[in-house]
């Protein structure tokens, strides 16, 4: 197969969590472009509409959105069992849906740490079980998480997150030790500082962002669009030999 052939997606189907706006937005839309038809869901995804469908449409690809709170352990298998019912056999998962809650460690409470625990390691964890199982039995299937730079750094004010993220990491690890050898690929992909909304705050900080900025060899923050061709690799034939990976894209950050 030419090279380039190697990170085509045609005929594969992909689901994206978080894909309303921001880094799942893009990734959903590269998908599109090289070829996969996509399922988006997000806890706020409009019926019909959406810009991210408009996206995918544009792209020459079909969209179908499902709306849930992943953060909600009913509401999230109540779309595992609708997805299993409209789509049994899922090729490409990415677990991009993501919860970030600002407080000290000393004053960080229960709720915030339940909430993005809930949101960012334990619904990834019950989506590729559930998704990933059809995919072992097929014996083919490519899963991507999105991990962080804090799955390698604690972070400031952020522990629930630092935690998820961490833990994510090591299950990428768990996942691709099982299923490698049944033709599952696990890998992630860990950002660095993106402009989204979940980190406004620190970029209209301007000591924060001053900070952030003068440790990025590349000089700038990056843009969602720019994990757009991770994703793409992670998810085609061109990484069939790369498991249990995390793939950094932070302007060099963690080469600092």
């Amino acid at each position: 197969m030419p090279v380039l052939d190697c990170f085509r997606l045609d005929g594969k189907l992909a689901v994206v969590t978080g894909c309303r706006r921001g880094i799942g937005r893009a990734l959903a839309v590269g998908l599109a472009e090289a070829g996969a038809d996509v399922v988006g869901v997000s806890a706020h995804l409009e019926p019909s509409g959406s810009q991210v469908e408009r996206d995918v449409l544009a792209a020459g690809r079909r969209f179908r959105g499902y709306a849930c709170d992943l953060g909600d352990r009913n509401s999230l298998y109540r779309f595992v069992s609708a997805l299993q019912a409209d789509f049994p056999a899922v090729d490409i998962l990415v677990n991009n849906a993501g919860r970030i809650v600002r407080s000290p460690a000393a004053e960080h409470p229960d709720e915030y740490w339940d909430s993005v625990i809930a949101c960012n390691l334990t619904a990834p964890f019950i989506l590729t079980r559930e998704i990933g199982r059809g995919m072992a039995a097929r014996g083919k299937g490519k899963i991507i998480f999105l991990a962080s730079l804090l799955s390698f750094q604690g972070g400031i004010l952020v522990p629930g997150y630092a935690a998820g993220k961490g833990g994510v990491a090591t299950l990428v690890k768990a996942f691709a030790n099982e299923w490698a050898a049944r033709g599952v690929n696990v890998n992630a992909i860990a950002p660095g500082y993106i402009g989204t909304d979940s980190t406004r705050p620190l970029h209209e900080d301007p000591e924060r962002n001053s900070a952030i900025l003068a440790r990025i060899p590349a000089g700038r923050w990056g843009r969602a669009e720019d994990l757009k061709g991770a994703a793409v690799y992670l998810a085609s034939p061109a990484s069939d030999y790369v498991h249990g990976s995390i793939l950094v894209v932070d302007g060099g950050w963690m080469g600092r």
